[in-house]
C-alpha cells in the first residue's frame, strides 16, 4: 500500500516576541481582536480592545511577561516546549519518515501563514492539524483550527485533512498528569486544587442553548449528549486525574482562573476558591492546570506567584504548582499516539 506523505500541524496559542511592552501590545490586540475570543459585534469588539484593554493592560502584561522570560531563562516556554515537542515527535518518527512535524502559534511566532505557507510547497498527501489545546473551547481549539483551514482553504491543490479537536480523556494525556501528581507527596497536602482558564459563560452556553451552565450535571458525571462541552471536559479530566492519583471526591475541587471583565465566567473562580481554602485552614495546597500542555503565563506566574500571595494573605502557607507535562516522556509518547490514530 502506498504510504501518504503527512504533515502534522501542532498548533499552541502564542506568545509576544519578547516582553517589552510594544511586542506585548502587538500580541495582545491580535489576539483579543479574534471575534473567538472576545465574541461580541464587531465595533464594540474594536473600541473595547483597540481603545481600553490593549492600551491599560500592554504595560502591565509587559511587566509579568519579563519577569516569566527570566523565569525561564529568556524565552517563552510555550515557544520553547513547542519546540521540543516538535523535536522529540520528529525523532520518533525518524528523519526519513513520511510524517513530518511541523510547529505554529495561533497569535505571533513562528504564525500559522509562515508554517502553513512552507507546508504548501512540500506536497502533502496528508496534513493532521493538532491543536495542543486538551479541551476543545471555540477560542482555543476552534479559532486554531478555524485560522488553518482558512488559509489551506487558498490552496490550488488541497490534501486530505485531518483534525484533532480534542483530547480531555485520552489515557496517556491523563497519566501523563497523574505521573506529575506523583512527584508529590499528597499526604504533605491539605487540598488539591484543579484550576482550568476560565471561559465566559455564554460562551460554554452557546455549545448547548437550550441548556444553562447552572442546569448541567456535568459536576458529577460526563454528560455524553455534550461531549465538546469545555466545562464538561474539565470536570471528566478532573476525575480521571483524580482517580488514577487514588484522591476522593473531598480531597480536590475544580475552578477557573484567569477571567476578564464583568460578565459572567465559569466558576467557582480559581483565585476565590484559594482564598477560601487558606480562610479555612488549608495550609498546603497542590496545584494543578490540566489545561496547559506547557507552563506559561498562567501557571508559573499567576498560580505560582500570584495565588502563593493570596495564600500568605489569608493565613496559609503554600500552594505548590504541579508543572505541566512540557517535554516530559510520557506526554511526547501520548502526542505521539493521538496522531498515530489519524494516520
Amino acid at each position: 500500500m502506498t504510504r501518504k506523505k503527512t504533515g502534522v500541524l501542532l498548533i499552541n496559542l502564542g506568545t509576544p516576541d519578547d516582553p517589552s511592552t510594544g511586542s506585548v501590545r502587538t500580541y495582545l490586540s491580535e489576539f483579543l481582536n479574534d471575534p473567538r475570543v472576545i465574541d461580541i459585534n464587531a465595533v464594540g469588539r474594536a473600541v473595547l480592545v483597540n481603545g481600553i484593554i490593549v492600551p491599560f493592560r500592554a504595560p502591565k502584561s509587559a511587566k509579568i511577561y519579563k519577569e516569566l522570560w527570566e523565569i525561564w531563562e529568556g524565552e517563552s516556554p510555550l515557544l520553547t516546549f513547542g519546540k521540543k515537542l516538535q523535536k522529540e515527535l520528529q525523532s520518533k518518527y525518524g528523519a526519513d519518515s513520511d510524517v513530518t512535524i511541523e510547529f505554529a502559534m495561533r497569535y505571533k511566532n513562528p504564525s500559522l501563514d509562515l508554517v502553513l505557507g512552507e507546508m504548501e510547497t512540500k506536497g502533502y498527501d496528508r496534513i493532521v492539524i493538532f491543536p495542543l489545546f486538551p479541551h476543545y473551547a471555540s477560542s482555543s481549539s476552534g479559532s486554531a483550527i478555524e485560522k488553518a483551514m482558512n488559509i489551506i482553504r487558498k490552496w490550488w491543490v488541497i490534501p486530505e485533512i485531518r483534525i484533532i479537536n480534542q483530547f480531555f480523556n485520552h489515557p496517556s494525556y491523563i497519566q501523563a498528569f497523574v505521573e506529575r501528581g506523583q512527584e508529590y507527596n499528597l499526604e504533605d497536602y491539605d487540598h488539591v486544587l484543579f484550576s482550568y482558564h476560565g471561559l465566559p459563560e455564554r460562551q460554554i452556553e452557546k455549545v448547548h442553548p437550550s441548556m444553562k451552565c447552572s442546569e448541567c450535571n456535568c459536576p458529577e458525571k460526563f454528560n455524553d449528549e455534550q461531549p465538546l462541552c469545555y466545562r464538561n471536559e474539565c470536570y471528566e479530566t478532573t476525575r480521571l486525574i483524580a482517580e488514577g492519583l487514588g484522591l476522593k471526591k473531598e480531597q480536590y475541587t475544580v475552578a477557573f482562573q484567569s477571567r476578564l471583565g464583568k460578565t459572567p465566567w465559569l466558576t467557582p473562580y480559581s483565585d476565590k476558591v484559594v482564598e477560601e481554602l487558606a480562610k479555612a485552614g488549608k495550609t498546603k495546597v497542590l496545584a494543578f492546570s490540566p489545561a496547559f500542555v506547557s507552563d506559561c503565563l498562567e501557571t508559573t506566574v499567576e498560580i505560582g506567584e500570584e495565588y502563593q500571595e493570596i495564600m500568605e494573605e489569608h493565613g496559609g502557607e503554600k500552594i505548590q504548582l504541579v508543572k505541566s507535562l512540557n517535554d516530559s516522556e510520557t506526554w511526547i509518547n501520548a502526542a505521539k499516539e493521538i496522531i498515530d490514530a489519524q494516520l
